[in-house]
């Protein structure tokens, strides 16, 4: 038998949450369209998996691996790719060229290469102002060399279409104030203010963020990431109540029951000590299994389609469960860690966390099935 955990891949809940996105970004642009971000395995989902589910009817993937585009399109993707962080070094040049891969500029000397490297392609860009995030980015500053160099790509017949695009740092603000985007449009705009070509070209603004909450700022392309995973890029507003749906669960069970006095403790370092006689529920996952070690005690856990709470710390492979109230439970009764019946927004809010980081998390050793 294997060990009783496994995680629970929804495809068909992937699938409504990228429509969604969809939706959201064409309320004021009709013609708006939007990249799949599958960075990071799909957020822990499996890139392939996630793929294969949208290739139907997604407009576009964007990730950040040369490595994981060329597996895209090895598998048979045709649309468009986005490298999100464009290229690192002229090596990755005829790799880019060789499968159409659209590419993300955050610094001049990007392009200088782009224009020295000897291959015939028409290199699709897309121009990153740095308007405020300030990690990855073209500052004001910059912007006279990066038209030169655009300019000589142009006469050399090698410059495809060009996209604006920048990052919000606060478009999940709590609230959702329109000013937490604002500031950083009007640093966008200015800094394209005196480039008349730049005002044909399509634009990129939105992450998940800013498809929920604003709209009004699609333009041509949003960037839709967490939400897509049913997670909320929100502290004041939760998934089901924006319409999203989760698509990882994670799974497991019971594998034994202590029964505990007052005053006994629990796991390592006796984090928890009883202050009433307890049960306590030994489920099998841990943090090898990607379940936060530095979830505290109390964190909500599903046992038996009801809810409790952890007992203790995390171990490597288990955790302990409450079941003083669930006098039915006791040994192989099935647990939810996270996912459909517990959020794991829910989850990771007590450990301190958000999503991302549950989902990208997830153990190799844990067996993954598609529902």
């Amino acid at each position: 038998m294997p060990r009783p955990i496994h995680a629970c891949i929804d495809l068909a809940a992937l699938r409504h949450n990228y429509r969604l996105a969809q939706r959201r970004a064409t309320e004021k642009f009709p013609e708006a369209k939007a990249w799949a971000v599958v960075k990071a395995n799909a957020y822990g989902h499996g890139l392939l998996r996630a793929a294969r589910a949208l290739r139907d009817f997604a407009d576009g993937f964007a990730l950040l691996d040369l490595n994981e585009a060329v597996i895209l399109r090895e598998a048979g993707i045709k649309q468009p790719i986005l490298l999100l962080e464009g290229f690192f070094e002229m090596a990755d040049l005829a790799i880019c060229a060789t499968h159409a891969l659209t590419l993300a500029i955050h610094r001049p000397e990007q392009l200088q290469m782009l224009r020295q490297v000897a291959l015939p392609a028409r290199w699709p860009l897309y121009l990153k102002f740095n308007s405020g995030m300030n990690r990855l980015g073209l500052t004001p500053a910059q912007l006279p060399a990066v038209r030169r160099e655009l300019a000589a790509l142009a006469a050399a017949g090698r410059l495809g279409p060009v996209t604006l695009m920048t990052h919000f740092a606060e478009a999940d603000a709590v609230g959702g104030d329109p000013a937490c985007v604002a500031w950083q449009i009007e640093r966008f705009r200015q800094s394209i203010a005196d480039w008349p070509e730049a005002a044909n070209w399509p634009v990129s603004l939105a992450n998940s963020a800013a498809v929920l909450r604003f709209p009004q700022v699609a333009h041509a392309w949003v960037r839709p990431g967490i939400m897509l995973y049913g997670g909320s890029p929100f502290a004041d507003q939760d998934a089901a109540s924006l319409g999203l749906r989760p698509v990882m669960s994670l799974h497991s069970r019971v594998l034994s029951v202590q029964e505990i006095g007052v005053g006994e403790r629990v796991g390592y370092g006796g984090a928890f000590v009883a202050r009433r006689p307890t049960r306590v529920g030994v489920v099998a996952c841990g943090y090898a299994d990607g379940y936060p070690r530095h979830a505290p005690g109390g964190t909500p856990i599903v046992v038996a389609g009801q809810r409790t709470r952890t007992l203790g710390r995390v171990s490597m492979d288990m955790l302990a469960a409450d079941l003083s109230d669930l006098p039915m439970t006791g040994v192989d009764s099935p647990v939810l860690l996270w996912g459909e019946g517990l959020p794991a927004d829910d989850v990771a809010t007590a450990a301190g966390t958000i999503s991302y980081e549950l989902f990208c998390a997830l153990a190799r050793r844990v067996p993954v099935r598609e529902v």
